[in-house]
């Protein structure tokens, strides 16, 4: 079993902006030089997430909506008081949501379903640059 180390990096703009990073997991498995094994795919921060959608303009708008109606930017969170900042609404996001992601690749190609993309989520209430880890173990 080998282990490789690649990364991604990209901008976001503000809270609900959701980033299609399919095609960079896939450059990150194929520069692996591995053929078979699994990706994880990490953000290093308390205010980013990752998933799996359909990426398209409905569900891009849809899933935002939804997290607003779960921890809504705005409300007076515990968290601000620690630091005196507005982003507790990112926080519980992105801990609802989760820093990571596996996906299993074979022939240096992520497996995943007809419709199904790999996305960043982010939670945090201003645009952020992020550096995501891809460790990626196979053969």
């Amino acid at each position: 079993m080998t282990v490789k180390r690649e990364s991604i990096s990209l901008k976001t703009g503000k809270q609900g902006d959701m980033v299609n990073i399919t095609e960079e997991v896939g450059q990150a498995i194929a520069a692996s030089g591995l053929s078979a094994g699994i990706a994880l795919i990490f953000c290093p921060g308390a205010t980013g997430a990752l998933s799996t959608v359909e990426f398209e303009p409905g569900l891009q708008k849809d899933i935002p909506d939804a997290l607003q109606k779960i921890a809504p930017y705005g409300r007076d969170y515990a968290h601000h008081g620690t630091w005196g900042d507005d982003n507790g609404s990112g926080h519980v996001q992105a801990t609802i949501l989760g820093p990571d992601i596996t996906v299993p690749f074979e022939d240096g190609v992520p497996i995943l379903g007809n419709w199904q993309q790999i996305v960043f989520i982010e939670c945090d209430t201003r645009a952020r640059e992020r550096k995501l880890v891809v460790q990626i173990i196979g053969e």
